[in-house]
């Protein structure tokens, strides 16, 4: 499936942006994911929930799940996630994630990642290898200043040109360097503090 074309980036275009909650490193269990829907970076939406295994292998078909059947899904333009691990190394593959729900997707994270030290770290997992695939299927890494003054973010983009991914994180980064459906999803699910142990 071929991602939603975007001609021009609208001062309210509909994002949704997806963080995890708390979890237990290294146990057993499931870890809560929220998706929170803005137009631009000024108006919140909707809010969405999923759960997903912590280091498991089921967090890209939960999420589009989750997405797809939102009732905003119809006016969606663009997935923005907190990085492509959630729930320890449950790697979101992004390539599948736009191909079920043909939706761009940008993964945006405040530092630079490792992946010398992710590559090290997966070994320790099952399905080591289909982990890594993608995680490099993210695609390559985008410096990126989306307000005047403040730190850089680094982006990865699925689906839709780099300058107009650019855009998008510029017009949705309204209160601080990340766009803010991502930083109103990490609050919410920062805020779910139970683990839910299987």
């Amino acid at each position: 499936m071929k991602a939603r074309k975007i001609d021009s980036v609208k001062s309210e275009i509909r994002v949704v942006g997806v963080d995890d909650g708390f979890f237990i490193p290294r146990t057993r269990g499931l870890c809560d994911v929220i998706g929170v829907v803005f137009r631009g970076g000024h108006w919140l939406d909707g809010v969405m929930r999923t759960r997903i295994e912590i280091d498991g292998l089921d967090a890209t078909e939960k999420i589009a799940d989750m997405i797809t059947c939102s009732p905003h899904y119809g006016q969606l333009r663009v997935i923005m996630l907190d990085g492509v691990t959630f729930a320890g190394f449950n790697v979101v593959d992004t390539d599948k994630l736009l191909e079920i729900t043909s939706l761009p997707v940008i993964a945006v994270t405040r530092k630079q990642p490792d992946f010398k030290d992710i590559r090290k770290a997966l070994e320790n997992l099952p399905c080591a290898e289909k982990r890594w695939k993608a995680i490099r299927n993210a695609a390559r890494i985008v410096k990126v200043f989306p307000r005047s003054g403040e730190e850089a973010i680094f982006m990865q983009v699925t689906g839709v040109e780099i300058d107009v991914a650019e855009k998008i994180v510029r017009q949705t980064a309204t209160r601080s360097n990340v766009p803010e459906a991502l930083r109103v999803a990490h609050l919410i699910a920062s805020g779910l503090t139970s683990p839910l142990q299987e």
